[in-house]
């Protein structure tokens, strides 16, 4: 590809958002006077503002193409400051968690649609790096985040800030994206057909994924929960359990960012590292590191903690989404990557608040071991429902290019 692929700039202002988001809960938690147990509930309104959005995005990314992705960076930017500004008690924070939650799912499912997209059409790992972007952004939002606060700054002008960065890769995007992907398919695709004959097999093509793509979001799911926890509890988790000051927890979701960037950089640029072994040794990786971070006496082995969770789970959604939407249609792909991103989301949307009710019952530390179990389940699900999911492909029945409106490979 000649161009920058359009996923890295979408996954940019995404990362930044999130790194911001990571490090200001704290400075949030404070200003709003919400307990752990609090914050954890209000975290879930980020799931119910999130999934209905999901669930209608990836039909709108079909409908009206990648540039999509654009509008909903330039809303998410707005949410972003909207939180902060008002966030002043639990209603104020539970309402300004649904809007985040609407804008940064539907984000999710489109930048994910055009990084699959390009991926396809590329041959490359274009989602594993366009993840590893996103990583390295959060890095960026999260040290800046913490510098604004060392400066004396607060939350809203983080967010402010941020909001910026945010909406100019939104208008990238838009200028950049498609206006409609019909009549686009991937390498491994289908040719353009009659209106009859696209609107049959399309139909059959979603009605076939469904279930499948639900389980693979579910065994996802498991992944992002352990995941997200580590990123929006890591800061909190210094302050409450090792004294650290709020500048200083900064680099917690910082430190979690930066290793999994470079480990999704490595691996994004390594094609023949099988797949069952990114999961597998990636899912060990991240039970040691969750069990360091529980343990952690001092800020430093919290942080080397950390650093291998991040190792560990930076590989797992990417790894399985790539596997899972490998040869799917471009005019199907925003919806199937929908079914996949959203049930998945639902873990990355629990985690957090996992941790937070956990946290009510056996202290941050304890929560931690709670996070391995789920760690524990994704690596030993994730390959089974690959296998099962590639038996199915294979049974599959190829229809001849003189009978169907499709195209063999």
């Amino acid at each position: 590809m000649n161009r920058l692929p359009l996923s890295f700039v979408a996954f940019a202002g995404f990362g930044i958002f999130w790194g911001v988001w990571g490090a200001a809960l704290p400075a949030l938690r404070q200003t709003a006077g919400v307990s752990d147990a609090q914050l954890g509930g209000a975290l879930l309104c980020v799931g119910l503002g999130a999934l209905p959005a999901m669930l209608f995005t990836g039909r709108a990314v079909d409908r009206f193409g990648t540039r999509i992705t654009g509008l909903l960076l330039v809303t998410l930017a707005v949410a972003g400051i909207i939180v902060a500004a008002f966030a002043r008690d639990i209603v104020a924070v539970c309402v300004g968690m649904l809007l985040v939650g609407a804008t940064s799912g539907a984000s999710d499912v489109a930048a994910n649609a055009l990084a699959g997209g390009e991926e396809a059409r590329s041959g490359r790992r274009i989602i594993t790096l366009a993840h590893a972007v996103f990583s390295s952004f959060v890095v960026v939002g999260s040290l800046g985040a913490g510098a604004i606060f060392a400066s004396g700054g607060g939350a809203p002008l983080i967010f402010l800030v941020s909001g910026l960065v945010i909406l100019t890769s939104g208008v990238v995007v838009f200028a950049r994206g498609t206006r409609t992907t019909t009549g686009t398919h991937a390498r491994t695709g289908t040719r353009a057909a009659s209106g009859t004959g696209r609107t049959t097999n399309t139909m059959r093509s979603r009605q076939t994924l469904l279930l499948p793509f639900i389980i693979v979001g579910l065994v996802g799911a498991l992944g992002f929960a352990a995941e997200n926890a580590h990123q929006s509890w890591g800061a909190i988790y210094l302050v409450d359990e090792l004294k650290a000051s709020p500048a200083l927890a900064a680099i917690a979701p910082a430190t979690f960012a930066a290793c999994a960037a470079i480990t999704r950089f490595a691996v994004g640029f390594s094609p023949r590292i099988p797949a069952v072994a990114l999961l597998i040794g990636g899912a060990a990786i991240a039970v040691i590191g969750t069990l360091v971070v529980a343990a952690a006496e001092n800020v430093g082995v919290a942080l080397l903690g950390l650093a291998l969770a991040a190792i560990g789970t930076s590989v797992l959604f990417p790894t399985l989404l790539s596997q899972a939407v490998r040869g799917i249609d471009d005019d199907v792909r925003g919806s199937t990557t929908s079914i996949i991103a959203t049930t998945a989301y639902i873990g990355f949307l629990l985690g957090p608040v996992y941790v937070g009710l956990l946290s009510s019952a056996v202290g941050l530390r304890g929560s931690m071991i709670g996070v391995t179990v789920l760690v524990a389940l994704f690596g030993v699900l994730a390959p089974l429902v690959l296998r099962r999911q590639l038996l199915r492909e294979s049974d599959r029945p190829q229809p001849s290019s003189s009978t169907s409106a499709r195209c063999a490979p």
